[in-house]
């Protein structure tokens, strides 16, 4: 089966067992999506989920973002980690909110991705998942890792694997495809001890059975 057909396939089935997969931290709108998604980093969405109520009450706006004394903003994050960087990344960025985009957080990959803190990821959850635009496909640990092992890409970096996934895929399923990826890699294929028994693609995943075949840090192979 090519990379072409097992796409194809993948995308037939993987709405059929996942048909409510979502964005799972909990927003409002695009400003609480999108400081969500800053805390998120090298944190569960579980953990961000316990911490965003009080902050969002607390900071409603970008203009009470970027006022927010920094010690009160990493008190509040402080349980996501890296809370320095987070709390400094999050007032940066509603600062340029506020001063090139009126308070509201902007709609292109160009405009968000140059905010503080805020790479191309980032840009395609708040993308995706607040404005509804198919911009890029969103790649985390687990679309990386299910990419790998259904042997989608040969590639590691994150960008270039994002680059093959938007040639197998069509556009108006870009947003869904990371959510059903995620949803996959937390309930039947994490990083250890996949439960292949129980998968329902183990009849188009060529590391079936054998996770590490198609490592990273492996030898290419052809399939």
């Amino acid at each position: 089966m090519t990379r072409a057909e097992r796409a194809a396939q993948l995308a037939i089935r993987l709405p059929r067992i996942y048909p409510d997969a979502h964005c799972e931290l909990t927003f409002a709108n695009p400003l609480q999506l999108l400081v969500a998604t800053i805390l998120s980093a090298q944190c569960t969405d579980k953990r961000v989920n316990m911490v965003t109520p009080a902050l969002f009450v607390r900071c409603p706006t970008a203009e009470a973002f970027a006022a927010i004394p920094q010690e009160e903003l990493e008190a509040l994050v402080h349980t996501t980690g890296f809370f320095r960087n987070k709390a400094r990344n999050i007032r940066a960025a509603a600062a340029q909110i506020c001063k090139l985009h009126h308070g509201h957080v902007p709609r292109t990959m160009s405009a968000l991705a140059a905010l503080p803190g805020v790479g191309r990821k980032t840009a395609n959850v708040v993308l995706g998942n607040a404005f509804a635009i198919n911009d890029g496909i969103v790649v985390d640990t687990h679309v990386g890792r299910l990419s790998t092992r259904l042997r989608l890409t040969r590639n590691t970096d994150p960008v270039k694997i994002e680059k093959d996934l938007i040639q197998l895929f069509p556009r108006p399923r870009w947003a869904d495809l990371s959510h059903w990826f995620i949803f996959h890699g937390r309930r039947r294929c994490p990083s250890r001890k996949p439960d292949c028994d129980g998968c329902e693609l183990q009849d188009l995943c060529p590391s079936a059975f054998q996770p590490d075949r198609y490592r990273l840090d492996s030898k290419p192979r052809q399939d």
